[in-house]
């Protein structure tokens, strides 16, 4: 573990018997990073109390130390020698983002003992394994408060106030950007493209908008929090996948009829498996295959209008759990922003700076456990399905029945004709005016659900399919 410093600093009175120094360096000047280092410099002494020791800024890595900032530093903290401040650091800030040279950097600290807190979401989803093994072998701290839902204190509450508990399900807004659109096409009725070219006007998407609108943002921080909850190691490639391109305002505006509302969700779960041959194996002297899987999503979802998650608004974030003992808790905050989020990472500085001084072990992963992870064919969820279908009789009674064959029982029915314009007539000669058919599912499993669809399109009475949600708590 590197030495931490003795030395005292000029102008600051320290809690009696506090002479300690704590080198800190910076890595990423930008939004987040900018608030950071202000803080680090304008709260000095409060921090030197709450951490024990003086938090001394050592400098701040970027590419370009002349490049404009929204924050007034002093200039002689910024250098482009990264990998010099990790070598004389105690504690590294991690805030460049991406793989490289993030990962690079952040291993190098690691290896030579010093502590790290990094809000890089990404490389904590796609590589976090090999950072956590780095750093119980060193002895190291690594804290990442901030790689989820910005200030919303989650991470920490997953790793210690739930770890006598057994969390058996997660479900998250923690994007932004699309909580916005979302909310945004709620609101006003709007189409996608519409409500995302102002949210890139307001500055809450990005010129290339993908990672968000497409799920990935969401898909790493579903990766991370899986990881916690479940105490075993789940990467990106694990989650599944889907964005919010496809929803429409016509689904919106269907979702309002019913009492529901559409959001992105990030959703890990418990899910029970097959007992199959599990006596075999046990017999054979074996250990018994695992009775549980872990499955990791993200998707748009229905939701009731009474579910907390429901009355999110904007581009907050919200994170629900739900436990066998402290039962449904939910977390709910800003969950982005320089502020915000630099409030996330002090808290982490705080917090490591103390268990610096007290020489107590690093804490790092909690993958203290292998669960299998599956795949959609062991979730059971509920669809909603919108069709177009010709109106005329019979029509309904062959969509149920593809219903029936595959084992799914229907909630609910909604019906709308359009008089407006007669159907095109197709090849048998078919003419007549379009319905719109909308049905709501009883939960059952992806499977079944999949090869309903599969078969609903095949039927000549269907038009299109106009679109397929999954819904939860309906």
């Amino acid at each position: 573990m590197t030495e931490i410093s003795e030395a005292p600093q000029p102008g600051l009175q320290p809690e009696a018997g506090t002479r300690r120094v704590l080198k800190v360096a910076l890595l990423g000047g930008g939004t987040v990073g900018s608030q950071v280092a202000r803080i680090l410099l304008d709260d000095a002494e409060a921090l030197a109390a709450r951490a024990g020791a003086r938090l001394e800024l050592v400098g701040i890595a970027v590419r370009n130390v002349d490049a404009p900032r929204d924050v007034e530093l002093p200039r002689e903290l910024y250098t482009t020698d990264a990998e010099g401040l990790v070598g004389s650091a105690d504690l590294v800030i991690e805030l460049m983002g991406g793989m490289e040279p993030a990962r690079t950097h952040i291993l190098a600290a690691l290896r030579r003992g010093a502590s790290v807190v990094t809000g890089n979401k990404a490389l904590l989803a796609q590589d976090g394994a090999t950072l956590f093994d780095e750093a119980d072998a060193n002895g190291a701290e690594l804290n990442f408060e901030a790689a989820v839902a910005g200030a919303i204190p989650i991470i920490r509450p997953i790793r210690e106030s739930l770890s006598g508990d057994r969390i058996t399900r997660v479900l998250g807004i923690v994007n932004g950007t699309t909580n916005f659109i979302l909310d945004a096409m709620d609101t006003t009725g709007a189409q996608f493209a519409d409500v995302l070219a102002e949210a890139q006007r307001l500055g809450y998407a990005e010129a290339d908008p993908t990672a968000d609108v497409e799920g990935l943002d969401a898909a790493a921080k579903a990766a991370i929090l899986a990881s916690l909850a479940f105490h075993t190691r789940v990467s990106l490639d694990d989650v599944r996948c889907e964005g919010i391109t496809n929803v429409s305002a016509a689904d919106i505006a269907a979702a309002q009829d019913a009492g529901l509302t559409i959001k992105l969700l990030a959703i890990a779960e418990l899910v029970p498996l097959e007992p199959a041959g599990s006596a075999e194996r046990a017999a054979d002297g074996a250990a018994p295959a695992p009775r549980e899987g872990v499955s990791v999503r993200v998707h748009p979802t229905l939701l009731p209008r009474t579910h907390p998650l429901a009355a999110v608004r904007g581009a907050y974030n919200a994170v629900f759990i739900e436990a066998e003992n402290a039962g449904s808790l939910m977390f709910y905050g800003a969950g982005a922003g320089g502020a915000p989020t630099a409030s996330a990472i002090m808290g982490d500085v705080v917090t490591t700076a103390r268990r610096l001084l007290a020489g107590s072990p690093g804490r790092t992963g909690t993958a203290t456990r292998t669960l299998p992870l599956v795949g959609p064919e062991a979730v059971t969820t509920s669809y909603s399905i919108g069709l177009e279908v010709a109106d005329q009789p019979g029509v309904l009674a062959r969509v149920a029945a593809v219903f029936a064959e595959h084992g799914v029982s229907i909630e609910t029915m909604r019906q709308r004709i359009d008089g407006a314009e007669p159907a095109a007539e197709g090849a048998d000669g078919r003419q007549g005016r379009r319905a719109e058919l909308r049905f709501v599912t009883h939960r059952a499993s992806e499977a079944a659900l999949a090869a309903t669809v599969a078969d609903i399109k095949n039927l000549d009475v269907v038009e299109s399919v106009t679109s397929v949600l999954r819904a939860e708590g309906v």
